[in-house]
């Protein structure tokens, strides 16, 4: 059976930044960047659209002198990627999709 996949991930840009943080937790800004090739405006776009729906945090801080963002994923936006994928794989092999 095919699940809905949840559309605030499945943007190519927000399902990189989510990747990322999956896998480190929490990165910068500049980071996230340069691993998505996208460009600051749009990445700030994305960055936001997470953050309001809880998948992530931002904090914003200075390091010597410069500007410092933060980007933290939150427990929601674990659940939520873990969600995406075991939809995802719904459509992969629907036959073997569980809940687990």
């Amino acid at each position: 059976m095919y699940r809905n996949l949840d559309p605030l991930i499945h943007s190519q840009l927000r399902l990189a930044i989510m990747s990322i943080l999956i896998e480190l937790k929490e990165a910068d800004f500049t980071f996230v960047k340069e691993k998505t090739g996208s460009s600051a405006g749009n990445l700030s776009v994305q960055l936001n659209k997470l953050k309001e729906v809880g998948y992530i945090k931002i904090e914003k801080s200075f390091k010597n002198n410069y500007p410092l963002t933060k980007c933290i994923i939150t427990k929601k936006g674990i659940q939520k990627f873990e969600e995406y994928i075991i939809a995802l794989k719904s459509y992969i092999d629907p036959d073997k999709a569980t809940d687990d």
